[in-house]
């Protein structure tokens, strides 16, 4: 399947705020951001000129797709389920992102970035009830049991943890409580513009 493969910390000067695409590195003086906050390009320094509404919306869902490593095709399909739900689009598209195995394991603080979750899940490392699961987007349900082997770094302490998820120490498991709402999801995200995107 197609993926991207080129420079993470471009996706982020591009959008012009961290995205997280490369675990410690974002929080240390090393990021791209940080050291040159400007578009990639020869024209970069002198390209920030002021947006359309069409920019503002495309950029929001750019920033989106980027942020969760997912491909156009991949998150229209992800917008359509979510229109097609009675709610609120916007919230249940997030919803399904974040309830995606990789963004699970990435969440709990058993990766240091999306893209190491998404390896994780795909070398089988990932079980989930007992079953072994290596498809990056399987989603979620309320009551599963994630138990993830091999993993290079601990889950986050207790607090730390998002609250529709809890720690099993005995186990030694992540259970599923709920299902996250809007306000678990501390992403900088407007979901409105992406909603006015696809309805244009």
């Amino acid at each position: 399947m197609a993926r991207y493969t080129g420079p993470k910390c471009k996706l982020c000067r591009r959008e012009g705020v961290k995205l997280f695409l490369k675990g410690s590195r974002c929080l240390s003086e090393k990021c791209a951001i940080t050291k040159r906050n400007q578009p990639p390009g020869q024209h970069g320094a002198n390209n920030r000129n002021r947006l359309s509404d069409y920019g503002k919306h495309l950029r929001e869902k750019q920033k989106v797709k980027r942020i969760y490593g997912l491909l156009e095709t991949q998150f229209r399909n992800y917008y359509e389920k979510a229109a097609r739900i009675k709610g609120v689009t916007g919230d249940l598209l997030l919803q399904m992102l974040e309830t995606r195995i990789d963004s699970v394991v990435y969440s709990a603080g058993f990766a240091t970035s999306r893209a190491q979750a998404r390896q994780m899940v795909s070398q089988g490392k990932v079980k989930i009830n007992g079953k072994l699961v290596d498809i990056p987007s399987y989603q979620i349900s309320i009551n599963d049991k994630v138990d993830v082997e091999g993993a290079k770094t601990l889950p986050k302490e207790k607090e730390d943890m998002p609250e529709w998820l809890s720690w099993d120490s005995k186990s030694e498991s992540i259970n599923v409580k709920r299902l996250p709402v809007r306000e678990d999801i501390s992403a900088e995200i407007n979901e409105q513009l992406i909603v006015e995107f696809y309805s244009r």
